[in-house]
């Protein structure tokens, strides 16, 4: 609306311990938070810049300065999904309205879309690249969730899983290669990780090699994560993954996601949520996309030294502590 104010910050959120996947070891979360305030009404989103996708926090707060005119002379979110591209400053933005909307009609996200604020949803919780013997440490502190995520590079792939098995003979598990393998190596190992118990492996190859999954003849189904990011990319990934992986940060909010998600159903696909290296506050609107995911990967705030205040926990499989007072809440 009309009015409007607009102010951003950038904020480090350091980690409890390094985080390592295939691409690197994190020790913070970087995220750049919006507010919009309208009368006595204020809204907030949060984003993560990443550098796989060209982004940094100027660049960031340089698209989001950029809209400063249009926001605070009340564009909307419709006409903000046709001003800016899809990532992380967009996403700030549509979250920041979508919550300044909730706000200012005293009605929630979750009624808004004809949902139900949930008491909890079920997420995984991430296993990052470590010895096996250390992920195998890792994995006996999570012996009560059902199904665990395991980060590898390309490895001691059967070894690393091996080791997490042993520890948890009873959770499913989901690989995130985060693009470390090669085609040859999916090949040669995804037998194997069948009798792990293994139910899914995210992303093995590069994005922009998803034209050699087509002569695939693994059992495990594959996850799209960094070939997926908005629902323009679903026709192009169609017969090569079985899931896909919605982050609202590439996504370019909430917005956009559930069209995603709606779309990614009618065309066939399963669909797991997930989220950057952020606080609550980010994986607070993920939670609306939970509550139709076969899988949910919103741990990230667990990683965390200290979370916002109101911040969700994750318990034995589950994430607590969805009240909208964080986000989303009238």
């Amino acid at each position: 609306m009309p009015g409007t104010k607009m102010q951003m910050e950038f904020e480090n959120w350091p980690l409890a311990k390094p985080f390592v996947i295939a691409r690197g070891s994190k020790t913070k979360a970087g995220v750049v938070t919006v507010i919009l305030s309208a009368g006595n009404s204020s809204g907030r989103g949060e984003c993560v810049p990443y550098a796989r996708y060209g982004e940094n926090a100027r660049s960031v707060i340089g698209q989001i300065e950029a809209m400063r005119t249009a926001i605070e002379g009340g564009l909307d979110r419709d006409t903000l999904q046709k001003k800016m591209p899809a990532g992380a400053a967009r996403n700030a933005l549509d979250l920041a309205l979508w919550d300044l909307e909730a706000k200012q009609t005293r009605k929630s996200v979750y009624e808004r879309v004809g949902l139900e604020m949930p008491l909890s949803v079920p997420s995984v919780q991430t296993i990052g690249v470590a010895s096996p013997a250390e992920m195998r440490a890792a994995a006996t502190k999570l012996k009560a969730f059902p199904i665990i995520k395991i980060k590898l590079d390309s490895e001691a792939v059967l070894e690393r899983v091996t080791a997490v098995r042993a520890a948890v003979p009873k959770a499913e598990l989901i690989i995130d290669a985060n693009e470390s393998w090669s085609f040859e190596l999916l090949q040669h190992v995804s037998p194997a990780l069948a009798g792990l118990g293994v139910v899914m492996i995210e992303q093995p190859l590069k994005a922009g090699e998803d034209a050699l999954l087509s002569g695939y003849t693994g059992p495990i189904p594959l996850g799209a994560d960094e070939s997926c990011h908005t629902t323009a990319d679903l026709a192009v990934l169609k017969g090569l993954y079985q899931y896909i992986n919605i982050k609202l940060d590439k996504a370019g909010g909430l917005t956009e996601a559930l069209k995603m998600q709606a779309t990614a159903r009618r065309e066939g696909f399963g669909v797991m949520v997930g989220s950057m290296v952020a606080t609550s506050l980010a994986l607070a609107p993920a939670v609306i996309l939970a509550l139709d995911a076969d899988y949910v990967d919103l741990d990230s705030s667990s990683l965390l030294a200290e979370d916002r205040p109101h911040g969700m926990t994750l318990k034995d499989g589950n994430l607590y502590g969805i009240d909208g007072h964080l986000w989303g809440g009238a």
